[in-house]
């Protein structure tokens, strides 16, 4: 059982001198035959089959070869090398089919996930039973929406690199958290981390998704944040702080330099008592103006002083939970341009008068 016979000369002669219309005629014939008796044939008879369409699909055009492809996908015994080259093509039309349920050996999918399109990890990220290796290729190199597949895909075996990397990107995607959170494989310290940086609104989702052991875990999780915040929100004692800085600006010792020292060191108490030492405004009324979700006032303040971009940036990043990416920075550093000194003073000037009211 296998191909017929008789069709062997006709195959020969379209393999050397036929068209591509007679090719793709002759390619559906074969298809079919197989397609026909598939679960009946052996190894052998398959790879009969794989060598003639193997060579029936050269220079043939990508809406058979994708026809082709819609075919043999679910065919569990399809022949290997052809499924193998056509799950390669660069087209994801003839592609994705194959890519999403078919048979490929594990060196293949690694080199598709590696070199291959977007479109084409998409397809790879939605197959059955993942494994890790595979899954942090993925997630390496996909962009959200594969990010997002994968994390749906409760089949994939996810390593906790994959997971680290993950979570890492939720930070700004709140679907992505939402489905990461919901996975019941996930380490316990990155379901707290994507728990504690998760909006409301995914806190609440979740909540509302998981199952009743899970929905415990999280309530923990969001209590003790909420007591971490609090502890946070407690007034700041500045009076050692303002004492070390004072006696340095009475030596004429205070400079920027300090400043950038202190932020970059975390020291944020030393921070702001030095902001307002040198801009001559309230402790009280930088510690407010920091502690507020736009860095506005921080580029007010180092403009008024005088201060350059590196100092601005190291300040913005030790504000209270600041985790300023590339964006954040880029914006702030275009606000931080366009702010002239003089404007920049007259602010200052009215949070001089202010005196801490908090007005």
């Amino acid at each position: 059982m296998g191909v017929p016979a008789s069709l062997l000369p006709e195959l020969e002669d379209v393999v050397q001198h036929g068209s591509a219309e007679r090719r793709a005629e002759t390619l559906r014939r074969i298809t079919g035959l197989f397609l026909d008796s598939a679960q009946t044939f052996n190894e052998e008879h398959v790879a009969l089959f794989d060598d003639v369409i193997g060579c029936l699909i050269e220079e043939i055009e990508h809406k058979a070869l994708a026809e082709l492809a819609r075919n043999l996908a679910p065919v569990p015994n399809a022949p290997a090398g052809v499924v193998s080259k056509l799950a390669k093509h660069d087209d994801i039309e003839v592609a994705g089919p194959l890519l999403k349920t078919a048979r490929l050996n594990e060196p293949d999918l690694k080199d598709i996930a590696k070199t291959k399109s977007q479109a084409h990890l998409l397809a790879l990220a939605s197959r059955k039973g993942i494994n890790e290796a595979l899954a942090e290729i993925l997630v390496d190199r996909g962009d959200r929406e594969v990010a997002r597949s994968i994390a749906t895909n409760q089949t994939a075996q996810l390593s906790e690199n994959a997971f680290t990397t993950l979570v890492k990107r939720a930070e700004e995607d709140g679907v992505l958290a939402e489905r990461v959170g919901l996975r019941t494989d996930i380490p316990p310290r990155l379901f707290r981390q994507l728990l504690m940086q998760a909006s409301e609104v995914v806190q609440k989702r979740l909540l509302a998704q998981a199952r009743p052991d899970t929905q415990a875990e999280i309530r923990r999780v969001l209590a003790k944040v909420t007591d971490e915040v609090a502890a946070q929100a407690a007034p700041r004692n500045y009076t050692a702080a303002l004492a070390t800085v004072r006696a340095l600006h009475k030596e004429r010792k205070l400079s920027e330099a300090n400043v950038a020292e202190y932020a970059k060191a975390g020291q944020y108490e030393e921070t702001i008592a030095a902001l307002a030492t040198l801009c001559a405004v309230p402790v009280e009324v930088v510690d407010r103006l920091m502690s507020g979700e736009r860095a506005d006032p921080v580029l007010i303040l180092a403009r008024a002083a005088g201060f350059g971009w590196p100092t601005v940036r190291e300040i913005i990043g030790a504000r209270p939970g600041a985790k300023p990416n590339g964006d954040t920075l880029d914006a702030a550093y275009e606000n931080f341009e366009r702010l002239t000194a003089a404007t920049a003073q007259r602010v200052v000037r009215f949070w001089q008068v202010r005196q801490g009211t908090g007005e």
